[in-house]
């Protein structure tokens, strides 16, 4: 068997089970991987483009202003004036300063072209500080007898529709994405009844034919489906209605060999003769019913809501009956959906087993979390060798309990019927214990 790398186990074990889940996954990743590329071809590429334009305009405007105020001293008022009225630009002049130091850099989703234009179109010391002002970059240039202060809003250093289309992208993606979700989540509904309605009839929970839904795959599923059901229940009722005509059939010359040994019992030299051969006829017809019974499996019964305790209380007081010592630990009330004939049969044949090598038997039941109720049959005597404990559910195996080597063999198939399991362990008596489990 091929061992598979940590991380792929780690990636298998991240990824959904369901196939609702990996639907989505299969078309999310896709959309997502289209989206981030738009957005990048967008903020990488014409998204720069704008912004760099943007702050070499700014530079320019600056740079423009500088050369105006150290030309024209007189003029500086004027000119930090009309800054504020034609470009929208606040500048001060403070006389006689130097530059404080730089501050932090800009932040991630503020374009970084504006110090490589102020450097260029400028060409003179400056500091950028992006705390000065919240819609705003405070630009610090060093020029001829001070320094001055640009307040540039940051309105003019990037190109509002990047936020829209973000917006756009995000909010397509999850539009997209819920109308994905919505169909596939249909389409997974019908697929999940399709399932439960097999497991169910698998288990002898027959409850009808499915509609057919969804997509046209599925809908040939279902459909396919209703019609495997009505065969199996057609091929059903014509093995019960052959199989008691077989009955019929077998029982009337067994009759007749019951009449014909009573008649030669009255002749004294023959009754001992006789005797054998009805205990041999007695035999014959117990090995007829239980070939019937392993053939029929109990097929046409229907499961219904059953009282699992009050079955098992019946089937220790039939043992106690025929003589043998039973206790019961099962709480009344325990209701399962069950086959109860079917049930019985099996549980019977369990205790009937442990009635033939054991004085004492021990049945209990009880539930095992919310899914699962345990039934145990448990008694004193020899047992099974362990490597034997497999081969007696094999029909007409050789050692297995009851004359025709049936009963564990019927037992696991009406369990295994209703979707559960039995498996014989070391009882804690000292001989066999026989471990019922059967879907709650």
């Amino acid at each position: 068997m091929r061992v598979l790398p940590a991380q792929t186990r780690a990636v298998k074990k991240m990824l959904p089970h369901s196939l609702l889940g990996r639907s989505l996954l299969i078309m999310l990743i896709p959309l997502v991987v289209v989206q981030a590329i738009a957005l990048q071809i967008y903020y990488g590429s014409h998204l720069e483009i704008v912004s760099r334009r943007f702050a070499s305009a700014i530079a320019g405007e600056i740079a423009t202003t500088i050369d105006t105020i150290e030309r024209h001293p007189e003029d500086r008022e004027w000119a930090l004036n009309a800054a504020w009225d034609r470009l929208e630009l606040s500048m001060s002049f403070t006389p006689g300063t130097a530059l404080p130091p730089a501050a932090r850099t800009a932040p991630i989703l503020f374009p970084s072209g504006l110090t490589a234009a102020l450097t260029e179109r400028v060409a003179r010391p400056f500091t950028l500080d992006w705390d000065a002002d919240p819609r705003s970059v405070l630009v610090r240039v060093q020029v001829q007898g001070g320094v001055l202060e640009v307040l540039v809003p940051l309105k003019r250093l990037y190109a509002g529709t990047i936020l829209v289309f973000v917006l756009w992208l995000v909010g397509s993606s999850l539009l997209l994405f819920g109308i994905a979700a919505l169909f596939m989540r249909n389409q997974v509904k019908a697929l999940r009844r399709l399932a439960a309605a097999a497991e169910a009839f698998g288990i002898g929970r027959d409850l009808g034919p499915i509609k057919p839904e969804g997509a046209t795959e599925v809908r040939q599923a279902a459909t396919a489906f209703n019609r495997m059901q009505e065969r199996i229940r057609r091929f059903l009722s014509q093995r019960t209605d052959m199989l008691a005509g077989v009955s019929h059939d077998l029982r009337t010359p067994l009759t007749r060999l019951r009449l014909a040994v009573a008649l030669l019992e009255s002749r004294p030299e023959l009754a001992e003769d006789a005797r054998d051969m009805e205990g041999d006829i007695a035999e014959m017809d117990r090995m007829i019913e239980g070939y019937l019974a392993f053939a029929r499996g109990e097929g046409t019964e229907q499961a219904r809501p059953t009282d699992l305790g009050a079955m098992l209380e019946d089937v220790a007081n039939n043992a106690r009956r025929a003589g043998s010592d039973v206790s019961l630990d099962a709480p009344r009330g325990l209701v399962v959906p069950l086959r109860p004939d079917s049930i019985r049969r099996a549980i019977t044949n369990l205790v009937d087993n442990a009635r033939r090598h054991a004085r004492h038997i021990t049945m209990a039941a009880h539930p095992t979390g919310s899914r699962n109720i345990e039934v145990t049959v448990d008694d004193d005597g020899p047992g099974i060798p362990q490597d034997r404990r497999e081969s007696v559910f094999r029909p007409f195996a050789s050692g297995a309990a009851g004359g025709t080597g049936l009963g564990l063999t019927i037992a696991r198939d009406i369990v295994r019927a209703h979707g559960g399991e039995i498996t014989l362990e070391t009882s804690p008596l000292g001989g066999l214990r026989a471990r019922v489990v059967l879907p709650n």
